[in-house]
């Protein structure tokens, strides 16, 4: 059975209307009832796990694994449970190109993106169906409902964020994960991505990023130590960052709250941070800089030597934010400049035989995936993969990376 675009309309909202009441697991079903509504044989949704290395499917009560859908569509990198390889297989690059991506082989399976605002969930896998233009898509608006539903459901579901998880988070990791927003942000001006390892053992890293009334602001915390206080305090800063900006204050302000909030309710314990603010209108940028590495600017696909690099105020905790004004810096960026914000844990990871990642292996893995195309959240996808393979995958401190583009003259924008 086919369907036309009148038909579109009423397939969605059935689809809308029944998973208000609907639990989470229901939500595979009701996926492929209205994927079969348009036409096709079927439908599974596939989510990435928290390291987005691997690509797991959201299976409901029914969900058959035995089906064929691991490795015959030709698609490859796929276990007896469905999941499947984010390299090297066709959902694999739907998901890092955003892009869909059609099967050659005998059996029709489609890939479509799920993103929610710019942020990438996962897949939506299509089987069979015709595949003109109309059908391809009435699939795209049927990927784009999902993954709202999806990105709903999980904020209440441990259904959901399961499928994510290959192991047991610490408590910490936990603790901080609940806390940070999605990976990544934007608009049609300014776009934020960040990534964060060890994903299941994250101590005291953290990282924030929000657009709100033409400003884009973007912090990253790095707290002393490894343990449950150390992910305290980063979640205290970024309670205490929100709480500040959301009142109207500025990166100074925002210091300022940290400080006293660490030195009150948790003494002893330090925390360096980069608190930034962008103007999207203008390039503007603002920020303060209390112990931290200083921010990289990359601009046409290289680093530009020392352009942020500024003084280094105390960490937070020690209450010295907390008398006199806080020194901010203040730069101009360019159209499609990009903003490189990390902690130690990244440029001062050692392999075993005792060889530092360094910033420039940080800036040249970075600008070759630019280079090749890879928008910011694909690169830093790679970047932090490196990582992890330089230390033989035994992080022995936590690794955040935040990167910020400013392209106000984008096609469209």
């Amino acid at each position: 059975m086919s369907c036309d675009d009148a038909g579109l309309g009423a397939v969605l909202a059935g689809l809308l209307a029944r998973s208000r009441e609907a639990g989470p697991t229901e939500l595979p079903g009701l996926v492929r009832e209205a994927a079969c509504g348009l036409g096709a044989d079927g439908a599974r949704v596939h989510l990435v796990d928290v390291q987005q290395r691997r690509l797991v499917p959201l299976s409901g009560p029914g969900d058959g694994q035995s089906d064929g859908q691991s490795g015959g569509d030709g698609d490859g990198g796929g276990d007896l449970d469905g999941q499947i390889d984010i390299e090297g297989t066709l959902g694999g690059r739907a998901y890092r190109l955003q892009q869909t991506q059609l099967s050659t082989g005998p059996s029709a399976v489609g890939w479509f993106p799920l993103v929610d605002g710019v942020e990438r969930i996962g897949v939506l896998r299509i089987e069979g169906g015709p595949r003109d233009e109309g059908a391809m898509g009435r699939y795209e608006a049927l990927a784009a409902l999902v993954a709202l539903l999806v990105v709903s459901k999980g904020a209440y579901s441990d259904f959901i964020v399961k499928v994510g998880r290959r192991r047991r988070m610490s408590l910490q990791a936990e603790l901080l994960w609940s806390f940070l927003p999605p990976r990544t942000i934007g608009t049609r001006h300014v776009t934020s991505s960040a990534v964060l390892e060890p994903a299941y053992d994250v101590g005291g890293d953290a990282f924030d990023h929000s657009v709100t009334g033409g400003r884009l602001h973007v912090s990253v915390f790095d707290a002393m130590g490894h343990d449950l206080a150390s992910g305290g305090a980063s979640a205290v800063a970024l309670a205490a960052c929100r709480s500040t900006r959301r009142a109207g204050g500025g990166p100074a302000d925002i210091a300022r709250a940290i400080d006293g909030t660490l030195a009150r309710w948790i003494p002893e314990r330090l925390l360096t941070a980069v608190v930034a603010d962008l103007d999207t209108a203008t390039g503007g940028l603002s920020w303060v800089n209390c112990g931290h590495p200083p921010p990289l600017l990359i601009r046409e696909r290289r680093i530009v030597p020392d352009a942020l690099l500024r003084r280094a105020e105390l960490p937070l905790g020690l209450g010295f934010h907390l008398d006199g004004p806080q020194p901010v810096h203040h730069a101009r960026l360019q159209p499609g400049d990009r903003l490189l914000v990390y902690t130690d844990g990244v440029t001062e990871a050692r392999s075993t035989s005792g060889e530092l990642f360094g910033e420039r292996r940080l800036a040249d893995t970075l600008v070759q995936h630019m280079a090749g195309g890879d928008p910011a959240p694909e690169a830093l996808r790679h970047l932090i993969h490196a990582l992890v393979t330089h230390q033989e995958h035994r992080l022995r401190d936590d690794a955040t990376i935040l990167l910020a583009e400013w392209h106000p003259h984008r096609p469209g924008n």
